[in-house]
């Protein structure tokens, strides 16, 4: 039997976290300086560590870089999925922490769908994919792993990109680094 070392899944898969909170990479730790300022929200506390870094002293592009956020806009950001299903596989977010799409105001809404038209564009451009999944999933039962922060995933399909690795051994093989399609994603999106 061949085994697959997947080291970076254990966080996610006990549901603990080597950052100690949800959502702050480690070359952003020193956010936040009190634990009463944690979020308790991927999202929320990625903006939030990626935020204090600038304020602070750090280059944008590197805090972004860090958090791997590809693209801001006024109401909305872009990040890559920490535990993609597939190499480019995007998130789009409200700055505000709101849990339906209901709930997201006429601002947020239209320019999470102006974004995922963007987010479209540069998957297509940069990974020429055979077609992409585009969707929200609201609530927990309905497959959310963060369910209390609405976000909308994009991310590229190929022909035949389903095998064994994936139906049995519940395991993704990605032939692409996150730093890598940061690179690619963030150039096409300020293109």
């Amino acid at each position: 039997m061949d085994r697959l070392w997947t080291p970076w899944r254990y966080s996610y898969v006990t549901g603990t976290s080597r950052e100690g909170r949800t959502g702050v990479p480690e070359a952003l730790a020193a956010w936040p300086p009190t634990e009463a300022e944690d979020r308790h929200c991927v999202f929320c506390n990625m903006v939030a560590a990626t935020d204090y870094a600038i304020a602070h002293g750090m280059a944008r592009e590197d805090a972004e870089r860090a958090a791997r956020i590809v693209h801001r806009g006024m109401h909305c950001f872009v990040c890559l999925n920490a535990f993609p299903y597939s190499t480019g596989h995007l998130l789009i977010s409200p700055y505000r922490h709101v849990d339906s799409l209901a709930g997201m105001t006429t601002e947020e809404a239209q320019e999470m769908i102006l974004t995922a038209q963007r987010a479209e564009v540069a998957l297509r451009t940069v990974y020429r994919p055979s077609g992409l999944n585009m969707g929200l999933n609201l609530g927990e039962a309905a497959g959310a792993g963060v369910a209390g922060h609405v976000h909308l995933h994009a991310l590229p399909r190929w022909t035949g990109d389903t095998n064994f690795m994936t139906v049995c051994a519940e395991t993704r093989v990605l032939p692409e680094a996150l730093e890598v399609s940061w690179d690619k994603l963030r150039s096409q999106f300020r293109s």
